[in-house]
């Protein structure tokens, strides 16, 4: 009998956004049939500087990840908002905390994703993407974007964040505007899709 596939589902959040996406591709994740555990990653911003920020405290609910559970996982979705077009340094500090794992390649073979916010269209979605994948590459990670099979990707009557790279929001620029519910929709169909090919793969 095939064991059911470990999904990991890892994010950073400083206003909710991504924490509202991340909570949206565990539906889709846990209606494929996988199990999905969902993190959020160490805030490495001092308090003072988080309350000058206006930013609200962290979910209770959501444990902080360390990088020796990722080898517990057979696949990863990461949740990074967009600093200046690339990742932010919270997620980069994670990334860089997995070197024990890179030289076991204990990371092998698995597979991952990305999902973001950005505060406008154009601002680096596509690019916050990118510059994860040097992250996988190096630990042999598979990467798997959604492409466009969700033809909601094709809805422009309004204004949406995703992409074939993953599901995105946009926040506008004073950070007011929380994810549609088109976002929302992509986001499950993510989660949906990414543990649908974890079943396939995963044994």
């Amino acid at each position: 009998m095939s064991r059911k596939p470990v999904v990991y589902v890892i994010y950073y959040s400083t206003y909710g956004h991504i924490e509202r996406l991340a909570r949206r591709i565990m539906q889709g994740l846990e209606q494929s049939g996988v199990d999905a555990k969902l993190f959020q990653v160490a805030e490495t911003l001092p308090q003072e500087i988080l309350e000058k920020m206006s930013a609200p405290p962290k979910a209770a609910d959501v444990p902080v990840i360390t990088a020796a559970q990722l080898a517990e996982a057979d696949g990863f979705l990461f949740g990074v908002p967009t600093r200046f077009g690339t990742t932010p340094s919270q997620i980069k500090a994670f990334f860089d905390s997995c070197g024990q794992l890179w030289s076991t390649g204990a990371l092998y073979g698995k597979f991952a994703g990305c999902f973001f916010s950005t505060s406008s269209q154009a601002s680096g979605q596509e690019t916050t993407a990118l510059s994860c994948v040097p992250f996988f590459v190096h630990h042999g990670i598979n990467f798997v974007p959604i492409g466009y099979k969700s033809q909601k990707l094709g809805d422009n009557s309004d204004i949406h964040g995703g992409s074939p790279w993953g599901a995105g929001t946009i926040t506008g620029a004073d950070g007011k505007r929380m994810p549609s519910q088109l976002e929302l929709d992509v986001a499950h169909f993510q989660g949906l899709e990414f543990g649908n090919l974890l079943k396939r793969v995963v044994h």
